[in-house]
């Protein structure tokens, strides 16, 4: 991605929580590391891409990346999950958003987020119009 810029790995906090879960010594105070929300492990099934090595956690290969997109700019659709292609479409229609990229185990629930980074043409634009959803119409 041409754009890029503000990228901030989680690397060292990840590798602290792996070395948590296979320490011998269990911290009741700690959070879970395999905690993942249902609706995050749904959306890992349904729309994530799977990644190239297997779940850190319990060795499954059906480890899935998510990429959350987040930004004023992007109006309502704020809080999407964005493929690799529609990212490089979205930068240059949009001025400053907001990429999260997360993977997570739909079999032991692990979850981590590994980046996140700016991505737009930095130019300032208003949000879209809103579009009338599904949400919108039933509650």
């Amino acid at each position: 991605m041409k754009t890029q810029r503000q990228v901030v790995s989680h690397a060292l906090q990840r590798r602290r929580a792996l070395e948590a879960l296979r320490s011998p010594r269990v911290d009741l105070n700690a959070p879970a590391s395999c905690d993942a929300d249902p609706m995050l492990v749904r959306a890992a099934l349904h729309h994530g891409e799977p990644m190239d090595h297997p779940c850190p956690v319990c060795e499954s290969p059906r480890l899935s990346l998510l990429r959350y997109t987040f930004g004023h700019q992007l109006g309502q659709f704020s809080g999407r999950i964005r493929s690799a292609e529609e990212l490089e479409e979205m930068e240059s229609r949009f001025g400053e958003f907001r990429v999260y990229e997360v993977e997570v185990c739909p079999d032991c629930f692990w979850n981590h987020i590994l980046t996140h980074y700016l991505l737009g043409d930095g130019r300032r634009r208003r949000p879209p119009r809103h579009q009338e959803t599904v949400e919108d119409i039933y509650g």
